[in-house]
């Protein structure tokens, strides 16, 4: 009985690892003993990751749900930089280069995260050039969005964050007809804050995309008819 159960939650951690492309090469065994020294931990929706009022050196690697990188302005509101999908890296690891700043993480919904501190990363990540080369081209490309978002227009804003919050969802099984329209369950104040900008604005530009055929808006509810020009429309 013990031993299933710990088999099942070996499983379940490696599992969390499988879905990261920095460790595809990894056997299952080298998969298992990075598993076993980066236990999973929960976060219900509202709750925060990081705070740089609290830092830690740690690395997270998302595993479910989805996790919103903000930073808080002079004037109290909150900028969104990121929408974090599962099986992406993030964190403050100077070992990797990856730094958080000034920014917060909180999770969008209820989420799972395996959590890595700087003794594991150094002696699990950094010894194999494998991971290394892959890790180092994942933070990069976090960072890129992290520094583009700051400079858009809030209407590429909200494209960015509908395309991101859109391909970030499974794919639509064969029972679901209107799966070939991806949904998006958000009110428009949701995604002003995650856009940061107003409701107001948000609102507006909703209306402009939904008239250009990029959109259908309902109470609660966002669905993406062109996925293809609103790639474009987010710069």
């Amino acid at each position: 009985m013990d031993h299933a159960a710990t088999g099942d939650e070996g499983a379940e951690r490696t599992w969390c690892l499988a879905e990261v492309d920095i460790f595809c090469d990894l056997s299952e065994s080298e998969m298992e003993a990075i598993a076993a020294a980066a236990p999973m931990k929960t976060y219900q929706a509202g709750e925060i990751l990081y705070s740089p009022t609290q830092p830690s050196e740690v690395l997270f690697i998302l595993k479910k749900g989805q996790v919103r990188v903000f930073r808080v302005s002079a004037d109290g509101r909150a900028l969104t930089t990121a929408v974090i999908s599962p099986g992406t890296i993030f964190g403050e690891m100077v070992l990797l280069g990856q730094h958080m700043y000034d920014n917060y993480a909180e999770a969008l919904e209820d989420t799972i995260v395996c959590v890595m501190s700087r003794a594991d990363v150094n002696r699990l990540l950094l010894t194999d050039a494998r991971i290394t080369t892959i890790l180092g081209r994942r933070l990069a490309e976090l960072e890129q969005r992290l520094s583009d978002s700051v400079f858009k227009t809030v209407a590429q804003r909200i494209a960015t964050t509908l395309t991101t919050l859109t391909s970030a969802q499974p794919p639509a099984g064969p029972l679901r007809p209107v799966g070939r329209h991806p949904q998006i369950a958000l009110t428009h104040e949701q995604l002003a804050a995650l856009a940061g900008t107003s409701r107001e604005t948000c609102t507006k530009v909703l209306h402009d995309y939904a008239d250009r055929g990029l959109l259908r808006l309902a109470r609660g509810r966002i669905t993406v008819l062109d996925l293809n020009q609103l790639k474009d429309a987010a710069g």
